[in-house]
């Protein structure tokens, strides 16, 4: 799992301090309407292999594996877990932490693979009952967006992607800068890094044409984080990356920004802060199977 509200560093983006901080409010955002959708197909795809076959659920960029343990307890029936990420702690760590048990107290197995994701391909994802991930789309590019639709297509399996951002954020109460900041924010989100040029807010648009031109029939749903004062922790850590990757989209903000920070994380301390978070999960279903 990726970290893309708060990119303040390589280091701060994958930490699992971080990713701990938001499990909590990414469980609550997550879109369970999709979710019941998709649990139809997995259920008729089992179905047809007489119960026998384990779904296998691929996980992208696992991070700490919050998206399995989200995951694997809503769904029956027995699951193997294939986790893919490139730090080999962060594998580790999620494949200590995935649940055992599924909804109906079948057996889950966990396996891990450390790879980059470009390589992945529809071979590599043969006998998938689902991939999954959580917070990556918008960190990859739209060539990268296109073969993985290519991929799962190839496979025939669903995808599902939680929480990728969609570039609207509210803050209450409203400050003026609030729209410099988050259009700087955009815009850094879009940067070209290492060569690549990021889809930031445009990711689950892009991937939602992706995913339709191989067939898919693809639903979206909205999943915000909505932050109050029990999560005082959490605000305080994405605005000090929301505010620190404008500032450095837009160095000109930064003497405003500064002020402004400052009297947010009072705010925030205080437990009269509240930021909506805009996400939208994206659900894909191959045409193999029919339509949803």
């Amino acid at each position: 799992m990726t970290t893309s509200e708060a990119p303040r560093s390589e280091a701060t983006r994958y930490a699992p301090a971080w990713l701990e901080l938001r499990e909590g409010p990414d469980g609550a955002a997550r879109a369970t309407e999709l979710l019941d959708v998709l649990r139809g197909r997995l259920a008729a795809a089992v179905s047809s292999d007489d119960g026998e076959r384990p779904l296998v659920v691929h996980d992208l960029g696992c991070g700490t594996g919050s998206m399995g343990r989200w995951l694997a307890p809503r769904l029956a029936g027995p699951q193997h877990w294939v986790l893919h990420d490139h730090d080999p702690d962060l594998l580790e760590l999620a494949a200590v932490r995935t649940p055992r048990t599924s909804a109906d107290g079948s057996r889950v197995t966990v396996a891990t693979e450390r790879r980059d994701l470009a390589e992945l391909t529809a071979d590599g994802l043969a006998g998938a009952s689902l991939v999954t991930a959580s917070a990556l789309l918008d960190v990859l590019t739209r060539e990268e967006v296109d073969a993985l639709a290519a991929a799962c297509a190839g496979a025939g399996c669903p995808a599902l992607f939680a929480l990728s951002v969609v570039g609207r954020v509210e803050l209450s109460p409203a400050e003026p800068l609030d729209t410099e900041l988050a259009e700087a924010f955009n815009a850094h989100q879009r940067r070209a890094d290492h060569g690549r040029s990021l889809l930031g807010p445009d990711a689950v648009a892009v991937a939602a044409a992706a995913f339709a031109r191989v067939g898919a029939t693809v639903r979206v749903h909205a999943s915000p984080w909505r932050l109050g004062a029990a999560d005082r922790a959490l605000t305080a850590e994405w605005l000090r990356g929301w505010v620190g990757a404008a500032c450095e989209q837009r160095p000109e903000l930064a003497p405003r920004a500064e002020e402004y920070l400052r009297r947010r994380l009072e705010q925030c301390e205080a437990g009269a802060l509240r930021v909506i978070v805009h996400h939208s999960d994206l659900l894909a279903l191959p045409r193999t199977g029919g339509a949803a």
